[in-house]
């Protein structure tokens, strides 16, 4: 009859070791003669129930807090567990031997006079510390790579404001990827050098883009991840930002992808105006709400595979996707207005809008979007749904009765700040027996009256419905050209239509960016860096060829987080 196994524990006070050294450590006990399993790590309540769930931890007695080290062994034996404890601190020791530098300096600053040159700092300590060590390295001068998470909103949002003052980057917190000067930082892929600049909120995001261009031998300028929070409204894009002028200084860069998930409205705006001000080729996704279509050299794509397509034919001038009909509106003309009889039409249009410009406001709700106060009267960028029930008490549906739009269409032409009328024209079996042909004069005449006034008024509009119908889509549409419209046939074609002439209606200028400029030497190799948390990191820049320091970090003040905090004051008191 075989022994029971014997499961016995060893706790390092205040020893403080990355992730990946515990789970290096966890795995090398677990190869040891008569060990079955085996778990190292920081003895904070949610690792010590991990390890009780799994049979590791005897009791809850064991005398060790958050800042501990705590090492639990299941053996076959009571000889065994004592020899695999009795190694722990020898395969800790031939760990270090590994990382190759035979001095560790405990402090940002005594690493940066070992490597004075050096213009990064890695950050990847535990969330509750990093945003002091971040705020250290800033003080300094030094550029952040902050890999470490669980950091809280409020600081982030003061590290970056920092920064921006400084003319720093702060790239995080959790950022898990980027490629400086052709050096990866923290998960990075090897690439060949080249033109593409990739800014992105996400991570993987980033890696996938950066490999498809690879896939079709195409290099990466830089690859600056910027954080899942950055352009949330707290945070105001402000790494984005300033990658985005980085990148247009930057001679190396000649096309840039952004990629992001949903931004806030006022945050994509922005971020959108200074994209397609930098005159450089831009295509933009934002994971799982995309805009379509162009704002002159800005592009939206539909997913990470087609944004590395479409960049590359963006910068080797292949895309065409509209007629060479250039619009040069006239000052002052600004505005949108939709007039429409599909509800579910209105609101594909209002998906993109709130993204580009400001205000937005309908009879619609959607984010981003303002209830329209009046709705007898728009304002700002207006898109209407005609056929919801306030237009409709007392008359029949736009679709069949077309007097109410025509009179909204007569009124949004006469006000001098539009430059965009959008219609849909719906056919089909009890549908108007002739839209177009009510529609087509009163475009005409609205076109005319404008161009009387000295300025221009562009009209679109979407066509839904087949030969078949009896209108007969095909005489529909010849009608409404004839008018000066311009026709889609998709309600997509009419939304790309329309942010293409949301960029001729904004213009060129540069926004102001706030801050001071990041000089272009804090992306330019060769990479220095100093590297605080995983000893990986340190690992991978020496071993892409990048000159590095690794610090020997430890929770300050042996993580008693109150003499931390007294001690944090004093330092800012002096």
């Amino acid at each position: 009859m075989s022994a029971e196994p014997v499961t016995r524990c060893a706790v390092r006070a205040g020893a403080y070791y990355d992730s990946v050294v515990l789970m290096q450590l966890q795995r090398a006990l677990a190869t040891l003669p008569g060990v079955l399993d085996a778990g190292v790590v920081m003895a904070t309540p949610a690792n010590r129930d991990l390890l009780e769930a799994s049979g590791l931890l005897p009791g809850s007695e064991i005398a060790a807090g958050p800042n501990d080290l705590l090492i639990a062994v299941k053996a076959e034996s009571e000889a065994a567990a004592g020899e695999a404890l009795a190694r722990i601190d020898s395969l800790l020791q031939v760990r270090r031997a590994e990382t190759g530098q035979d001095f560790r300096p405990r402090s940002l600053a005594s690493a940066l006079k070992q490597l004075p040159e050096a213009r990064w700092v890695l950050v990847s300590v535990p969330g509750r510390y990093a945003a002091s060590v971040a705020d250290e390295a800033l003080d300094l001068g030094r550029n952040v790579f902050l890999y470490s998470d669980n950091v809280p909103l409020s600081e982030e949002v003061a590290l970056k404001r920092k920064a921006r003052e400084r003319g720093l980057l702060v790239l995080g917190p959790d950022c898990g990827t980027a490629i400086i000067g052709g050096t990866g930082f923290g998960f990075s892929n090897r690439v060949q050098p080249g033109e593409y600049g990739i800014i992105s909120a996400s991570g993987t995001g980033l890696q996938e883009v950066v490999c498809f261009l690879q896939g079709k031998n195409q290099g990466i300028s830089q690859a600056i991840g910027i954080g899942g929070r950055d352009l949330s409204a707290e945070v105001g894009g402000i790494t984005a930002l300033q990658a985005l002028d980085l990148l247009r200084r930057d001679p190396k860069t000649e096309a840039i992808v952004l990629i992001s998930k949903p931004p806030a409205s006022e945050v994509a705006q922005r971020l959108i105006s200074f994209a397609h001000a930098t005159g450089k080729p831009t295509v933009v996704y934002f994971l799982g709400a995309p805009p379509v279509g162009r704002l002159q050299e800005v592009w939206f794509t539909r997913s990470l595979d087609s944004a590395a397509d479409d960049v590359i034919e963006l910068r080797y001038g292949k895309r065409s996707d509209w007629e060479d009909w250039p619009i040069h509106f006239p000052a002052g003309q600004r505005w949108v207005r939709g007039l429409f009889s599909g509800g579910t039409l209105a609101l594909e249009v209002l998906r993109t809008l709130p993204a580009l410009v400001s205000p937005v406001f309908s009879n619609l709700s959607y984010p981003g979007v303002h209830p329209l106060p009046d709705s007898a009267h728009s304002q700002g960028h207006t898109i209407l749904d005609l056929g919801a029930d306030e237009y409709t008490v007392g008359r029949l549906h736009p679709m069949i009765d077309f007097d109410l739009r025509l009179r909204r269409l007569k009124q949004e032409a006469a006000d001098p700040e539009v430059a965009l009328l959008l219609l849909d024209v719906v056919l089909g079996d009890g549908a108007h027996a002739d839209p177009a042909g009510e529609l087509a004069p009163a475009i005409e005449r609205a076109k005319a009256d404008a161009k009387a006034a000295g300025r221009i008024l562009d009209v679109a509009v979407v066509v839904v419905g087949t030969d078949l119908d009896p209108q007969d889509a095909k005489r529909q549409i010849a009608t409404l050209k004839q008018s000066g419209a311009w026709v889609c046939r998709t309600v997509a074609h009419l939304v790309s239509y329309t942010v293409q002439r949301l960029g001729e209606i904004r213009g060129d200028e540069i926004p102001p960016l706030e801050g001071r400029p990041v000089p272009l030497a804090a992306v330019s190799p060769p990479v220095a860096a100093i590297n605080v948390g995983l000893e990986s990191f340190y690992d991978s820049l020496i071993s892409q060829g990048a000159r590095a320091v690794h610090v020997d970090w430890k929770p300050p003040a042996g993580g008693n987080e109150k003499m931390a905090g007294i001690l944090a004051r004093m330092k800012r008191s002096r």
